[in-house]
C-alpha cells in the first residue's frame, strides 16, 4: 500500500464508490491506512451521489474523489497517492 509523502490536511474529503469495485476498495483501505477522514457515498444506491458525481467528474466511472474541490476521476491507489502528493 502506498503511503503518502507529505500529509495535506484536507478538509472535505467525499469519495463516490461503486460497492462492487475492486479500486474503490483499495482507495478506502487506502485512506484508511493513512488515516484521511472522508465521506463515503455510494452512488449504485444513491441518486444525488450519483448526479454529483456525474457532475464534477463528468463520467459514470468509480471511484471519484473530491478533496478540498481538487477532483479525480477514474483511478487507482499509485494515481492517487501521485494526486494528493502535489496537493498544497
Amino acid at each position: 500500500m502506498r503511503i503518502i509523502e507529505r500529509m495535506y490536511k484536507a478538509d472535505n474529503v467525499r469519495l463516490y464508490v461503486k460497492p462492487f469495485c475492486g479500486w474503490c476498495r483499495e482507495v478506502v483501505e487506502w485512506l484508511d491506512s493513512n488515516n484521511i477522514s472522508y465521506q463515503l457515498l455510494d452512488v449504485t444506491s444513491d441518486r444525488s451521489a450519483w448526479d454529483e458525481m456525474l457532475k464534477i467528474s463528468n463520467q459514470s466511472l468509480a471511484p471519484v474523489i473530491d478533496i478540498d474541490n481538487e477532483v479525480l476521476a477514474d483511478f487507482d491507489v499509485e494515481e492517487l497517492t501521485q494526486f494528493w502528493n502535489k496537493l498544497v
